[in-house]
């Protein structure tokens, strides 16, 4: 028989017990016979019959336990958040499972064996809008989204506030003088881009500044992706004197390209990075860049999931942290205006 369409009721038959004997075994209840036990056993691995995890929730109580997913556990902020959340959550008696769900595919598979096989009492969800993934979450179940603006407002959200913070890294440049400043963006279905590229456009229209073609390029976060945009900058004719550059590594990568062009940071370029990675203040020349507080927005997420989780009926709430600008020698006044 395969395995979806075994029952407890079949097994019960099968095994020449009631059904409630069937639910003790898998229970564990000592109120069966060892060899009770031991024919409902093999009944259950000769039908490959899995018991309903929902009804085990149900029998046994809170597990206390959620879950975090993320698009991967390697990234900066990523494990800094996660490591905040789990903090968080062992204070206040819950346990954290992360996850790495590269894909939508991986996230739809997590999320059905977490809050099911697992019994999970709820999750976090980091970039939830990166790709198609929201779209396979539990309905009436506690989620929290992470580094996202909720797009249903059933669902709560712990985010930086982004537009706010990308208009306050191109306010510092305009304060130091610079009027042609150009923007590597990461990755443009992430919201977190989207609102830091209109932070950047809103700054500049409100100083009259037209937005030159080509001023804006996008990478994908790795160090990598902003070394050669630097290098495809550079090979076109390099027209601006400061560069927005919306994560740290990017802005190292495009350091060390205008280092072997020859030219330097921040005399012939500003550089203003985002984040404050732990190594941004030892980067040659130190990069002045947007601080997130990226300890606050893990624990802020862990509350409000165990809130949640034992008020259920709360309204949702989304919260948007905000940025610190942290000055250091990677921008100046331009040499030439």
């Amino acid at each position: 028989m395969s395995r979806s369409r075994a029952t407890i009721r079949e097994v019960a038959a099968l095994a020449g017990v009631s059904h409630q004997t069937v639910s003790r075994v898998i229970n564990g209840s000592e109120r069966v016979s060892p060899e009770t036990r031991q024919r409902v056993e093999q009944v259950i691995d000769q039908l490959g019959y899995e018991p309903n995890a929902i009804a085990r929730f149900m029998a046994h109580g809170r597990t206390r336990t959620f879950a975090c997913l993320s698009p991967n556990l390697t990234d900066y902020t990523f494990a800094c958040i996660i490591e905040s959340a789990e903090s968080e959550a062992r204070q206040h008696g819950y346990f954290l499972l992360t996850a790495s769900a590269p894909t939508v595919e991986d996230f739809d598979l997590l999320v059905r064996q977490l809050v099911i096989s697992r019994r999970t009492e709820g999750l976090l969800v980091i970039n939830p809008y990166a790709d198609e993934r929201y779209r396979h979450l539990p309905q009436d179940f506690p989620v929290v989204f992470l580094g996202a603006n909720s797009l249903d407002e059933t669902i709560d959200s712990i985010s930086l506030d982004d537009e706010v913070s990308g208009a306050l890294a191109v306010q510092h440049l305009l304060d130091l003088g610079h009027r042609r400043i150009a923007m590597l963006t990461g990755p443009m279905r992430e919201d977190c881009s989207q609102d830091r590229q209109r932070g950047y456009q809103a700054v500049l229209q409100q100083a009259g500044i037209p937005l030159a073609p080509g001023w804006i390029q996008q990478g994908d976060w790795t160090a990598t992706s902003g070394y050669l945009a630097m290098k495809a900058w550079l090979d076109k004719g390099l027209d601006f004197t400061a560069l927005f550059a919306q994560n740290d590594r990017m802005a190292i990568g495009a350091m060390r390209a205008l280092r072997e062009a020859g030219r330097s940071v921040p005399g012939d370029m500003s550089i203003i990075g985002f984040d404050d990675m732990p190594l941004a203040s030892y980067f040659d020349p130190p990069l002045t860049t947007m601080r997130q507080d990226l300890y606050a927005i893990g624990c802020q997420a862990a509350r409000r999931l165990i809130q949640s989780v034992e008020q259920p009926g709360l309204a949702p709430q989304h919260q948007r942290m905000p940025a610190e600008l942290v000055i250091r020698a990677s921008t100046a006044s331009p040499r030439y205006a």
